[in-house]
């Protein structure tokens, strides 16, 4: 039922709004750190081209998809400077940074690893690809702006980008619908994390137990 649609314009827009959703993810760590505007505009910016920007360098993709085509950067610059405006009329910017990032997360994951699958690379690498892009420009982000890493925190969060490229890549080779294989993904990644922000999921982290010596 999914053939009416035009997959390459389907990844065009889901990119365009990954990034969108992780410039604004950018933008609300610059609020939290009470940055003035142009603050908010390279943080923003740099959230949301770091993932991609990080795997077309692996992939050897040069120059960069930002650099061609001057769309992503002046969209992370729009929607920071729009969130620069908003964010002081929103009740808990955490919670807010948090689901954005989720969002960003669910959605680099699929199409990091749908592009590496473009470039022909193996599985594995596929995966590890969806999982850099999905993670990195957050890494990004908090480095900047001076917060523990999005990493450290109990909650499921590589896991999810793990699943949701691990179940895109699965139904792409087994010849699914390409539009279904790519909401497949990011329901899975989606799904996880969202289960994990509202019941605390996690897996056991080293050393939670004592043990005896």
């Amino acid at each position: 039922m999914f053939e009416f649609l035009d997959l390459t314009l389907v990844v065009s827009w889901l990119g365009l709004f990954g990034i969108a959703v992780f410039a604004v993810s950018g933008a609300l760590d610059a609020a939290r750190k009470r940055m003035d505007i142009l603050g908010f505009m390279l943080i923003g910016t740099l959230t949301g081209l770091g993932g991609g920007t990080t795997r077309d360098v692996l992939l050897g993709q040069l120059p960069m998809y930002w650099v061609k085509d001057a769309t992503y950067v002046g969209l992370c610059l729009i929607v920071s400077v729009i969130t620069y405006f908003v964010a002081p009329r929103l009740a808990s910017r955490k919670r807010a940074l948090i689901w954005m990032d989720a969002l960003g997360l669910s959605l680099f994951c699929v199409t990091g690893a749908q592009i590496a699958v473009e470039q022909g690379a193996a599985p594995l690498i596929c995966v590890c690809l969806g999982v850099i892009s999905a993670t990195f420009g957050g890494i990004l982000r908090d480095v900047l702006c001076g917060y523990d890493l999005v990493l450290s925190q109990r909650e499921l969060y590589v896991t999810n980008a793990v699943v949701g490229s691990t179940v895109y890549l699965g139904l792409h080779w087994l010849g699914v619908d390409e539009n279904i294989s790519v909401l497949g993904g990011f329901f899975a990644a989606f799904g996880l994390r969202s289960a994990a922000i509202i019941w605390g999921l996690s897996l056991p982290s080293y050393g939670a137990k004592d043990h005896k010596s």
